[in-house]
């Protein structure tokens, strides 16, 4: 599973789309979605730790991978490659 944390914000239009794009998206891969307000304690320790100025905030895998405007092909492209490294191995190892 990939764990995806957004940090949202009420009445946050790029949230509604964050929320949209990761819906869609959670059909495709195994998602794992939680979301959390930044304006709360733990959402802004989240946001301080990982650098993420403002709404919507996307944590991946518990590294952050961005803020502001979500583009559905990025983040299609992170899963793709997470997916990808999670079902692979290197050639002649053993699983």
């Amino acid at each position: 599973m990939i764990q995806v944390t957004l940090l949202t914000r009420p009445d946050c239009h790029h949230c509604e789309d964050a929320r949209r794009i990761l819906g869609r998206l959670a059909r495709e891969y195994p998602l794992q979605l939680s979301s959390l307000d930044i304006d709360s304690a733990d959402g802004q320790e989240v946001a301080m730790r990982g650098g993420l100025l403002f709404p919507p905030g996307i944590v991946v895998d518990g590294r952050p991978f961005c803020f502001g405007r979500p583009s559905e092909g990025r983040l299609r492209r992170e899963f793709d490659r997470l997916a990808g490294s999670a079902s692979t191995s290197p050639p002649g190892s053993k699983r």
